[in-house]
């Protein structure tokens, strides 16, 4: 938009008399137009009015005042954001670099464009700056979204430093619990997490005029409904520019998505990587052995200190990285230092793989390590080829965490992440045959996790049937058969799949469905002073801490809190004690605290302020707090209205019968778990090696009958005639 061009909107607003409002109805329509996308609908409305009035021989002057008042400032923020930045550069050592005028021209040309580049490529931090260049973020903020919000926030940072202007202006972020962003923002980060959550309040996004969707590949629910539902968009909105980023795993599927989206190449810096198969006479030998086998190897050939030495192996879970950690250790290799790395470790532990040290570092990762986090000054990959992988079983009702063989692509991320710095090696602990015979891509998470959430939101949003929607990989009809029925189970929908008074109440709660239930049945029974903390706490990772060098003392200072009938009242001991060690101690003191009890700050930070966002949710709703403590059955039904599904029967010393006869055990951390009591209630069930219950609460039957009154089926059988009473009485079943 051009200075003159606002320059004379401006005078023209400014001189035209409100009187004339109506007169002038065509040239203000093109004023409008000009405005700032997320103002045109209300100015658009307003002029309506004001010609309606006029129509009618009503007095629009004061309308008319109000929408010429409300033009200017659009039109003269349009004005203030059309300003050229300072020269804007692109560091010439990224790859990117070399590829920005062809992407300039493509975004210009195209309403969608997909992006493909590894790790280090610059894609990230340098397509805001070349969608600036491009003239977006004048008439809507340039949106870009990040799986995590540590990388919302230290990507906002970085731009922010090369465009040399302060963080929360020009450049901000918004991530759950912290809006750093400002009515001056031009590029807005922020997980893809606030991006769903403004569809809701926004149904056309309509302050943006461009979003960049950044790590596509990871394909988590979050992703592939923000780009199902953008492909909808896009077709109400041509004014929106759409940028998909991917590392180099099957774009093509992207562009198809969107119509032939074109893709645009952007060679990340990589080494070459040469990758060593195990031979047929290897795989005999113990997966410990054969990974020693290979460090040898390695230090046979090269010295700790030559530069990019370090050794990234990665295994399936927790238990393998200790037992590989001990076998490591054993083995006695000289200038050797081991360092796990999985996500339940503490940010002090994680950044233990950033610091200085000296010969050869090697880290045990989980698949944390493939896009997650990139590990520095790693030279050798050895892959064992398994991951756990999370899966929902719809007939069982199971997440089950098996183990499995990974994908060719993320076997190819792995071997990638050793090629950063200089040449690399990758150990694949399999046969070459068996690397080709495996499934090309890793399933995304919508095939393989239950639905009710999305479904939920879909209701809400009023965005048609689940089953037409445009998703990249359309789920299985059973898992969305299974979806309803949990929606149905928690009564937020009726038996035809429509959205009922508590479903659309439920969407108000920033939990998932079965923790708002509970909500919503503990302020009716008195518990919502409690309940809020219980589900809010089962919301976020543990805050409790078990280093693997210190688990016995972390388990010493865990069990003040333990509670022997419900592990859902040893995170409510949990949070009283520690919210009144806060209200105590200094900020300083209090974070030495939780250290020294081997409990997360950070965690019980994110807590309090979930907690805050729940409180605030419930008082919007005009949910009633109970002023006492509620008593221990109250608390327990309250959470039993969410958690029918995962209920049980002892029925011999340590197992239990669940509903559709499921069997299993409650999980050995459990305050339950030396003395069972007959019936428990368990907040999930997780398949490893057996089948655990985690979180589990001793539960009397008689709570079942008026909570599942909708769910239960009564069969009557074996008449009799009970002379005492003078009546014929059957025996009831429930099911």
């Amino acid at each position: 938009l051009s200075k003159l061009t606002v320059a004379s909107q401006l005078v023209f607003i400014d001189e035209l008399r409100p009187a004339d409002v109506p007169t002038q109805a065509q040239r203000l329509s093109e004023v409008i137009a000009s405005a700032l996308y997320k103002d045109r609908g209300r100015l658009s409305r307003q002029l309506e009015k004001i010609l309606k009035l006029a129509s009618d021989k009503h007095d629009c002057v004061s309308d008319s005042q109000r929408l010429l008042r409300a033009l200017q400032v659009s039109i003269n923020c349009v004005a203030k954001r059309s300003a050229p930045l300072a020269d804007m550069t692109y560091p010439p050592s990224l790859p990117i670099a070399s590829h920005i005028d062809r992407l300039r021209e493509t975004i210009a040309q195209h309403s969608v464009v997909i992006v493909a580049g590894e790790t280090g490529s610059g894609k990230t931090t340098q397509l805001p700056k070349i969608c600036l260049q491009a003239g977006r973020g004048i008439k809507g903020i340039i949106g870009h979204t990040q799986p995590r919000r540590i990388a919302a926030r230290t990507v906002a940072d970085r731009i922010a430093e090369e465009l040399k202007t302060p963080l929360g202006e020009t450049v901000g972020y918004q991530v759950r619990f912290s809006d750093q962003s400002s009515p001056k923002t031009t590029i807005k980060l922020m997980t893809d997490g606030i991006l769903l959550a403004e569809i809701q309040h926004d149904r056309f996004l309509s302050k943006y005029d461009t979003l960049i969707i950044d790590e596509a590949h990871e394909r988590s629910l979050n992703i592939d409904f923000l780009l199902g539902y953008l492909k909808n968009l896009l077709a109400q909105r041509s004014d929106l520019k759409l940028i998909i980023t991917s590392a180099t795993i099957d774009v093509e599927k992207f562009s198809q998505h969107f119509n032939n989206a074109p893709v645009v190449e952007v060679s990340g810096r990589t080494y070459p990587v040469e990758v060593i198969y195990s031979d047929i006479d290897s795989l005999d030998m113990d997966r410990d052995q054969r990974i020693i086998e290979c460090l040898r190897e390695i230090n046979s050939n090269t010295t700790p200190n030559q530069g990019a030495g370090d050794v990234l192996i990665f295994l399936s879970g927790e238990r393998e990285i200790r037992e590989a950690s001990l076998a490591i250790k054993r083995a006695q290799l000289p200038h050797t230092e081991v360092v796990p790395l999985y996500a339940r470790l503490s940010l002090a532990e994680q950044s233990k793989i950033f610091s200085p040290h000296r010969g050869r570092r090697v880290v045990l990762s989980t698949n944390v390590a493939e896009t997650s986090l990139t590990v520095p000054g790693i030279g050798y990959v050895i892959d064992t080829g398994r991951a756990r992988l999370s899966r929902y079983s719809y007939r069982t009702k199971v997440q089950r965490l098996p183990i499995e063989a990974i994908s060719q692509a993320s076997a190819n991320q792995r071997a990638g992440r050793c090629g950063r710095v200089s040449n690399g090696v990758c150990y694949r602990l399999y046969e070459e045959d068996d690397f080709n015979n495996r499934p090309e891509f890793t399933d995304p998470e919508i095939v393989r996790t239950n639905l009710a959430a999305v479904i939920l939101q879909m209701l809400h949003l009023r965005i048609g049937d689940i089953r037409n929607f445009p998703f990249v990989d359309p789920p299985d009809s059973r898992m969305i058969s299974d979806g309803f029925k949990l929606l149905e189970e928690l009564q937020a929908v009726d038996s035809r799949g429509k959205l009922t008074k508590l479903g659309r109440q439920l969407v108000s709660i920033p939990l998932d469905p079965r923790l708002a239930r509970m909500i919503f049945e503990a302020s009716k029974n008195g518990s919502l002073t409690q309940v809020m903390i219980i589900t809010t706490g089962l919301s976020i990772q543990d805050p409790r801490e078990r280093p693997a060098d210190k688990q016995q003392a972390a388990d010493q200072a865990h069990a003040q809190w333990r509670d022997q009938s419900s592990d859902f009242m040893s995170l409510l001991n949990l949070w009283q004690h520690f919210e009144n060690k806060r209200q105590e101690l200094s900020s300083n003191q209090y974070s030495k605290y939780c250290r020294a009890h081997y409990v997360s700050f950070l965690r019980m930070k994110e807590w309090r302020d979930l907690h805050h966002q729940v409180h605030s949710a419930c008082r919007a709703l005009k949910l009633t707090e109970n002023q006492k403590p509620a008593e221990y059955a109250a608390i327990h039904q309250a959470l039993l209205s969410g958690l029918l599904g995962p209920v049980g029967i002892r029925e011999d010393k340590w197992e239990f019968l669940g509903t559709r006869n499921r069997k299993f055990f409650i999980f050995p951390g459990s305050g339950l778990s030396k003395k069972p009591p007959k019936w428990v209630m368990v907040g999930s069930l997780m398949e490893t090696a057996k089948q655990y219950g985690l979180n589990a609460a001793k539960i009397d039957a008689d709570w079942l009958e008026p909570l599942a009154a909708h769910l239960v089926k009564k069969t009557y059988s074996a008449p009799f005639y009970h002379q005492k009473s003078g009546q014929v009485m059957a025996k009831e079943r429930q099911t």
